[in-house]
């Protein structure tokens, strides 16, 4: 790969970190329609048993050389910098202007669903009928309410390796199911002071980070990200294997649990739950679906769908555009 191809991994990364922001929103959904969805599980595979005996055995050329470390270099800081910088973003517009911003994302998987459907047709009754267990099984998951768990660090380990095994399927937000597990807003608020004190660390502000410094939210960050690794370690192998042995019955399947997810990105919604934010700002939590009203943004919100559509055909075509180069250029 040369600089440009990990510059786009970049940018890829980048708009994965803002997907997985916000509730109802995967990032695996913007890794597959960019082109890089295979290249990521088989990378993430790459980190076994056999790679930590090549490090411990101080082999690194041979570690190097199995682990595409720069892809996920790239990959991450696109990652980081989102979450970094869009986190409080995205809640401010969650807050004003959801209904704008649930139709962009809308928009975005309705149009991978019709990529995934493109890609696998023609459908046989099997194939429907996969579809619909798919469709019907995540319908149902997402319209989930909020359940009581535990508090504390081990559950958040819990939630950080379930979150992420929404996070690698296309269409399945980890976001909301940590709404669901009611780990989000923690979550979220550990993120945003992380990055509060990363910005005075920047700013030199030695005496602000003293006044402002608490070790709760990096604790919350570490349980919560060594959760994250466990559970990517363990579920991208099924994943994967699945991908590359049965790929059209996967596909069709990653089509219906997309299908299924859009009942979280409906654009109108009335709120059940909410919570006080870092900032003070009162943003909401649990929501459910209701019919648009005669101020709801209609017009708006339809061509904001229509413009998330379309972005999700562009990069797809970007993204042919460079496996085509890359065929032609090793061939």
């Amino acid at each position: 790969m040369h600089f440009l191809s990990y510059l786009r991994v970049a940018l890829v990364g980048f708009l994965m970190g803002c997907a997985d922001v916000v509730p109802g929103v995967s990032g695996g959904t913007i890794a597959f329609i960019c082109g890089i969805y295979t290249r990521l599980l088989d990378g993430i595979k790459s980190f076994d048993l056999t790679t930590l005996r090549l490090v411990l055995a101080r082999d690194f050329k041979g570690a190097w050389a199995r682990v595409p470390v720069l892809f996920f270099v790239a990959l991450g800081t696109g990652l980081i910098l989102a979450i970094l910088t869009m986190a409080r973003v995205l809640s401010h517009l969650l807050a004003t202007q959801p209904v704008l911003l649930w139709s962009f994302f809308f928009g975005i998987v309705l149009g991978s669903i019709l990529l995934l459907a493109r890609q696998t047709w023609v459908w046989k009754p099997a194939d429907w009928a996969v579809f619909a267990v798919a469709a019907v099984a995540t319908f149902l998951l997402v319209g989930s309410g909020a359940v009581q768990t535990p508090a504390g660090l081990p559950f958040l380990f819990v939630s950080g390796a379930i979150a992420i095994c929404a996070m690698i399927l296309p269409g399945i937000s980890g976001s909301y199911l940590l709404v669901i597990m009611g780990q989000y807003g923690i979550v979220l608020d550990a993120v945003n002071g992380m990055s509060s004190l990363l910005k005075l660390v920047l700013k030199g502000d030695l005496a602000g980070l003293r006044e402002a410094f608490t070790w709760t939210p990096l604790l919350q960050l570490t349980v919560f990200l060594s959760g994250i690794v466990v559970g990517i370690l363990s579920f991208v192998r099924v994943v994967s294997w699945l991908l590359h042995h049965h790929r059209h019955v996967t596909l069709i399947a990653l089509t219906g649990i997309m299908a299924g997810a859009l009942r979280t990105l409906w654009p109108w919604k009335e709120t059940l739950t909410t919570r006080i934010d870092s900032s003070g700002e009162v943003v909401p939590v649990l929501q459910t679906n209701v019919v648009p009203g005669a101020d709801g943004q209609i017009g708006l919100a339809l061509v904001l769908l229509v413009v998330g559509g379309l972005t999700v055909l562009l990069i797809e075509r970007i993204a042919r555009a460079e496996q085509r180069e890359t065929k032609s250029s090793t061939a």
